[in-house]
């Protein structure tokens, strides 16, 4: 998709084409259906490497998100795994009992505030991270992080934007804990 934007800037400077975008022998439908098409790539990427991953773990994505967050923080709260995860905190709670029921969890009370739940990754949490790395998760992290600050940015930004254009600011960023991912555009 950039190599064909590059391209059509391209051949617009070459045919010294001055006008706006939609001048410049591409339509806008043709625009959008090609946005439509990134973006059914990257949901085919995302699905098939979560259902590897469900494969060689026996955990969902989310769970294995979950697990990763409170493996890095031994201290941390439902609230934050749900602040970092984007999602709510009954979607956490879910997530977490399916992850303590199968031992890759424990919930304990904080010490010096009985109020707090603090959640901690038990060993075969920790042996489950470290045999079934997320190499899609992995490889996107290390490349976006490498990225000059002002391009993580507007990649951030648009993003952003198309989620918008798709009434998805309010959708939580992790599927439901018993509800599977359907990939529909």
């Amino acid at each position: 998709m950039l190599r064909q934007s590059n391209e059509y800037l391209a051949s617009a400077e070459r045919l010294g084409q001055n006008g706006p975008p939609s001048t410049w022998g591409i339509s806008m439908t043709s625009r959008s259906e090609s946005a439509l098409v990134t973006l059914r790539r990257i949901m085919h990427v995302t699905d098939t490497n979560a259902r590897a991953l469900a494969r060689r773990t026996g955990l969902t994505l989310a769970q294995m998100i979950v697990l990763e967050i409170v493996a890095e923080d031994d201290r941390t709260t439902p609230k934050e795994i749900a602040r970092r995860s984007g999602v709510s905190q009954a979607t956490i709670t879910s997530l977490i009992d399916k992850l303590e029921a199968r031992g890759f969890v424990t919930r304990r009370r904080s010490e010096q505030d009985r109020r707090l739940i603090r959640v901690t990754a038990t060993e075969a949490g920790r042996t489950l991270l470290a045999n079934a790395p997320n190499p899609l998760y992995a490889a996107f992290s290390a490349r976006f992080e490498s990225l000059p600050e002002w391009e993580q940015l507007m990649l951030l930004s648009a993003l952003e934007r198309v989620a918008g254009l798709m009434n998805a600011e309010t959708v939580e960023a992790l599927p439901p804990a018993d509800e599977p991912r359907i990939s529909a555009i």
